[in-house]
């Protein structure tokens, strides 16, 4: 028996073998060949079986996504019949005498340069595309299997290195129990999505992780964090006893489901779900939630090779709007940069990142970009009542520039005579400490706030989030965090305006009360966390809740405030 212990992200038990998912060697080495012929013909069947993959993968996606997210597959497909693409492999082979790996790999190498050296935006992205088909061709020709999470048919716990957002957005399909994986963090996209998609999840597990082998049983609890390898019996008939335990707990927790969230004595926090994909809003209406408080729309643009169209972004609000049927969506705009890569746009590498070219700071400075995002979110309000929210706000002119545009979409549709809401509510998110300081000001300017604790905290703090060295310093209670929530807050409030927290503060056990007393009137979190926010408000008066907040802010440390805020969950 194996157990350890590692970073719980995602709460739940789950009991099921273990799927390991190793790191993928794709490297290439230069070898001769005696037998160029033969050669030759393990390039065209690579080729060939890649061709029979990329058709699977097309009428997946068309199926389950719509024509328009399949179209990129299609132009994989054109390439691979290109003669000239597969003949460059050959003709390396037959001219060098050299292996077919190593083949692919140049003649890849050869194609991105000559479309990266054209004049065109779109064909210097499909640089991109090259890159994915050559390494299809390279994993046929080693003998790698697709990706392993696309065969999955019996329940299991993944075990890998890291999850891509894709990678996780597939496991929602599939009969997966929980992950483990040996990096990541708390506020990384794959302990985001698992528990958008309520799945137990454990993080960071290093090297630990290693104990693991292919098909052992597994026992994890993803809010401790903790792992059980090949349990022995006394271990299986305690977890057994802790997941009826967990079971009741859930039912106690079901009755909060189509209450409104309120505290004991009437003060409504409106408690809405956070998603990365319109599908997510179906577990959020399911639960309970009173709306959508953040929809990332970034992840229709990631772990992909071309940018999403304005038919295809218009689709995916209009779904969310459509299940959520009339309460509120709000649609977080395109925020890339930092830790979040869109491979299509081809963004330089940058030494401070997280302080860089990011988010709402692209958006303004490629308004091409943005006004296709604009465009599809006016159509889309159409449908239901969606808000847009601009992330990342540093000012008041940035805000400006942001309804500018707005303002041009909404223009160019009148002219097209193409049908929209004119009158959708705009926000921005309050994650910069000098827009919570300023926040006076923006709030003059609209209809809502968002408060994004995981970087409000990051930047305020100097903490790198997802730095496990420095995990310590990542303190949500620090009263310097707690006292830039409350100062927003009330400028919300003097202004009239809502005023939510949509970063994994909001979801975090008995965290609710603290954010109702410092003044928030919306929490948007995993859907997974709904109901436990509801039952903790309703256990408590808006006055207690003020009252914890205020010892809270008086506090001269993190540690004071996190020993008040366990003592008082303990009392």
């Amino acid at each position: 028996m194996v157990k350890f212990k590692a970073i719980g992200v995602s709460e739940g038990l789950a009991k099921a073998k273990a799927l390991v998912i190793k790191e993928e060697d794709l490297s290439v080495v230069k070898e001769t060949v005696a037998d160029a012929e033969a050669e030759c013909k393990r390039v065209l069947d690579a080729v060939e079986k890649a061709k029979q993959q990329i058709e699977v993968l097309r009428d997946d996606a068309e199926k389950n996504i719509g024509a328009a997210e399949a179209e990129i597959f299609d132009a994989h497909l054109m390439m691979l019949d290109d003669p000239d693409f597969v003949e460059g492999m050959t003709n390396i082979v037959t001219d060098e005498k050299v292996c077919a790996e190593y083949a692919c790999f140049v003649n890849c190498e050869n194609f991105q340069a000559m479309f990266r050296a054209l004049d065109d935006e779109y064909m210097q992205a499909r640089a991109a595309d090259i890159g994915d088909i050559s390494q299809r061709v390279i994993k046929n020709l080693k003998g790698i299997a697709d990706n392993a999470i696309d065969t999955i048919t019996e329940p299991c716990i993944i075990v890998a290195n890291d999850l891509t957002p894709s990678d996780t957005a597939k496991i929602g399909g599939k009969p997966v129990a929980g992950f483990i994986t040996k990096i990541g963090g708390r506020t990384s996209h794959s302990a985001i999505m698992a528990r958008s998609m309520g799945i137990p999840a454990i993080v960071g597990a290093g090297e630990k992780a290693d104990e693991i082998a292919d098909g052992d049983l597994l026992l994890i609890d993803g809010a401790a964090g903790e792992v059980v390898a090949q349990p022995d019996e006394q271990t299986l008939a305690d977890f057994a006893e802790r997941q009826k335990a967990d079971a009741a707990h859930r039912a106690m927790l079901a009755q909060y489901k189509d209450k409104e969230g309120a505290t004991s004595d009437g003060r409504r926090v409106i408690i809405e779900g956070n998603i990365g994909t319109p599908d997510d809003a179906v577990r959020v209406a399911e639960l309970g939630g009173e709306g959508v408080g953040l929809f990332r729309s970034e992840f229709l643009f990631m772990d992909r090779t071309d940018l999403p169209s304005e038919e295809e972004q218009f689709a995916a609000y209009k779904k969310a709007c459509e299940i959520m049927q009339g309460k509120p969506v709000i649609i977080r705009t395109l925020d890339i940069g930092g830790d979040k890569e869109v491979p299509a746009l081809a963004l330089e590498k940058e030494q401070n990142p997280f302080l860089g070219y990011r988010a709402i700071r692209i958006c303004l400075n490629q308004p091409e970009l943005f006004l296709i995002q604009l465009r599809a979110l006016l159509r889309a309000a159409q449908y239901g009542d969606l808000r847009i929210m601009f992330p990342m706000i540093s000012s008041v002119d940035e805000v400006r520039g942001a309804k500018q545009v707005l303002e041009q979409a909404k223009d160019m549709l009148t002219a097209e005579g193409v049908p929209f809401n004119p009158n959708v509510k705009v926000g921005i998110m309050v994650e910069i400490p000098v827009a919570a300081v300023c926040a006076d000001v923006l709030a003059k300017e609209v209809d809502f706030f968002s408060i994004g604790t995981n970087d409000l905290i990051q930047y305020s703090c100097a903490v790198d989030r997802i730095n496990e060295k420095i995990s310590y310093l990542y303190r949500p209670l620090h009263p310097g965090v707690l006292r830039l929530i409350a100062m927003t807050a009330k400028a919300a409030n003097e202004n009239g305006i809502e005023v939510g927290v949509c970063g994994e503060m909001a979801g975090t056990a008995g965290m609710a009360p603290v954010l109702c007393g410092l003044g928030v009137t919306n929490l948007s979190m995993s859907a997974s966390a709904m109901l436990a926010a509801k039952a903790d408000l309703a256990k408590h008066s808006c006055g207690e809740c003020k009252e914890l907040a205020d010892k809270l802010l008086a506090c001269a440390s993190a540690s004071d405030a996190e020993r008040i805020f366990t003592d008082w969950r303990e009392s």
